[in-house]
């Protein structure tokens, strides 16, 4: 059993993130979907190579990837922050491009909305975002024998 936290859209707030220091240091995974990818880079300074550090529309600096695809436990998983998909109007295309890579799960942020959705058998989730201006929220996976569960937590 594998699990996992999925940040994104965090826009410089690392305040939040310390918040979630036992959550992070308890997780054996920690994605950081991107805005601001330095912060993920703050992440993986405090919590080594379990971050994966995906680039945001916001990431002047582009210190992560653009996308990622991992896999964990059995389950393949597509890693993005969502606007080269245009995940604002539509999840189509982020769901075709997670099924043209096998991938049973997409995450994603960019629309600073949590929500969860299924598309052409690919389950699509965006954890929501933790800027200073919003509700925060984030995912909290679990993933055990080629299954997983998850969980959009509202820190505020």
């Amino acid at each position: 059993m594998k699990t996992v936290t999925v940040l994104s859209d965090t826009h410089g707030n690392r305040r939040a993130l310390d918040k979630l220091d036992t959550v992070l240091r308890e997780s054996d995974y920690i994605l950081h979907l991107g805005d601001t990818s330095a912060d993920g880079v703050y992440l993986r300074h405090m919590y080594g190579a379990k971050t994966v550090v995906i680039n945001g529309n916001c990431d002047a600096a582009k210190l992560g990837e653009d996308e990622a695809v991992i896999q964990i436990e059995g389950v393949k998983i597509f890693a993005t922050h969502g606007h080269l998909y245009s995940a604002k109007t539509t999840l189509a295309r982020l769901a075709e491009r997670a099924k043209a890579l096998d991938c049973a799960l997409a995450l994603y942020g960019h629309t600073h909305c949590a929500r969860e959705d299924e598309l052409d058998g690919v389950t699509l989730i965006n954890g929501g975002c933790m800027t200073r201006f919003a509700a925060n929220s984030y995912c909290y996976l679990v993933i055990n024998g080629g299954k997983f569960t998850h969980k959009i937590v509202k820190t505020q």
